[in-house]
């Protein structure tokens, strides 16, 4: 199943290291929001969050579904 991540706030203060920098917050947001192909929705937080190393505070998401100004009958 794929689907669409349209927002996502992911937990940047749980760095043990060095703070992260707005441009790579922004980065890390940016490569997690669109399309991810999952097997059902429960595998979706643990694929961006194995994926992109941290975890996730808030996500908003919805079935891929073509646009309806830009699809086609």
């Amino acid at each position: 199943m794929k689907l669409l991540v349209t927002q996502i706030e992911f937990d940047f203060d749980d760095c043990y290291d060095e703070e992260v920098s707005k441009e790579d917050q922004l980065s890390y947001t940016q490569d997690a929001i669109g399309i991810w192909e999952v097997d059902n929705e429960d595998e979706l937080v643990d694929k961006i969050s194995d994926t992109l190393g941290w975890c996730i505070k808030s996500i908003n998401y919805q079935p891929n579904a073509p646009h309806p100004l830009t699809s086609y009958l």
